[in-house]
């Protein structure tokens, strides 16, 4: 279940925000990607409910772009991120919707095509609902570094 936190000052999605760009197929998921892809060092950062087009999570893309890897963002929601005035789908429902296990299975080819551009490292972050998949893709390979 997500903190009261996470969800007490949803942020104004912005689908131009970032230095980066949106790609409709990275590892066959929609994504915002930054950085040169051509970095040994990639990095899957996870949203939070608010989904990939929340503006301060692609600042820390980009952010992290600028320290010299390759940042992915895959928009692991499918455009359905969580809308605090929905009265009918409040988080708890929501929740249900967009569990950890099929963001895991997604994260796999992601992580497939990052290894095939030549990535040797490749690490993730995530926020609220992305940190708990980041936990369990550590969980599922503890040889990850996540």
């Amino acid at each position: 279940m997500a903190s009261p936190q996470c969800c007490a000052n949803p942020p104004t999605l912005n689908p131009a925000a970032g230095e980066g760009k949106v790609v409709d197929s990275f590892g066959g998921i929609k994504a915002y990607v930054a950085g040169a892809q051509e970095s040994k060092a990639a990095v899957v950062l996870i949203s939070d409910v608010y989904g990939f087009d929340a503006p301060n999570l692609r600042k820390i893309a980009d952010k992290v772009a600028s320290s010299g890897y390759f940042v992915v963002v895959p928009d692991f929601l499918h455009g359905d991120p969580f809308v605090p005035e929905d009265a009918d789908r409040p988080i708890a429902v929501w929740i249900k919707e967009h569990t950890p296990g099929k963001a895991f299975e997604e994260a796999k080819p992601v992580i497939a095509a990052l290894k095939e551009q030549g990535a040797s490292s490749v690490g993730a972050a995530g926020y609220c609902w992305g940190g708990k998949h980041c936990f369990v893709l550590l969980h599922l390979n503890p040889n990850s570094k996540v």
